[in-house]
């Protein structure tokens, strides 16, 4: 069943040009430290929120594929393996039901399944697994490589266990979660991937961070009718 997204292209309008005001933009997760301004003899602070560093993985057809390669997009990001007999197969639905649901804006958002057990989980079994469950590979990512560094991604960069390891023969990282990253890789939301109203939730994020305001630009309005690209 395809993803009822829950902003019109009316209501993109309105955030887009009067911003949070309007709906709710998703929250930035994982907060840092603080940093402090000093300007016109006031002082000010403001948060400095988690960004997911760059790394590189060898994704189904072999590549080696980075997250520098998908600059100005929105990533989706979950965690499985392809030996998992219930919850992956459900969460790998629910990711699909996301793509699904911007099949006609697939440039905009990029989907990146990593799996917890490279070493069983080769490119073929990869490429397995995407057969499976017929898989749209366009803009979809299924992702092996060095399983400490996965596991490093997993508790340091993405968050999504609260257990300590090293990424040895022993340890073993799982995570129903889906990962919402905005085009700065900023963290901005986790969604139970199990639950069809989170993962609802997760599409009208989306959404919403497509057409959010950037502070670069101008506002949809002035762009929309000045004629031209700013």
């Amino acid at each position: 069943m395809a993803l009822a997204i829950l902003v019109p292209l009316t209501g993109y309008l309105i955030v887009d040009h009067y911003g949070k005001n309007i709906v709710s933009i998703p929250r930035y997760y994982i907060a840092e430290g603080v940093d402090t301004v000093f300007k016109d003899g006031k002082t000010t602070y403001d948060t400095i929120y988690h960004q997911v560093k760059n790394f590189t993985l060898t994704n189904q057809t072999g590549q080696e594929v980075s997250l520098d390669d998908l600059n100005d997009k929105i990533v989706v990001v979950d965690f499985f393996f392809t030996n998992c007999p219930m919850v992956c197969p459900r969460l790998t639905k629910s990711m699909k039901q996301l793509q699904q649901a911007f099949s006609k804006n697939d440039t905009l958002v990029h989907f990146i399944s990593i799996s917890v057990d490279p070493t069983r989980d080769t490119v073929d079994q990869l490429r397995r697994y995407i057969n499976r469950f017929d898989i749209e590979q366009r803009n979809w990512w299924f992702l092996t490589g060095d399983k400490k560094t996965i596991y490093d991604l997993a508790r340091h960069e993405f968050f999504v266990s609260a257990t300590q390891g090293d990424g040895g023969p022993d340890d073993f990282v799982h995570s129903e979660k889906i990962i919402l990253l905005d085009k700065s890789r900023y963290i901005r939301g986790y969604y139970d991937g199990l639950d069809s109203v989170a993962v609802g939730q997760c599409a009208n994020d989306i959404a919403v961070l497509n057409i959010a305001k950037d502070r670069h630009k101008p506002g949809l309005f002035k762009r929309l009718f000045s004629g031209g690209n700013h």
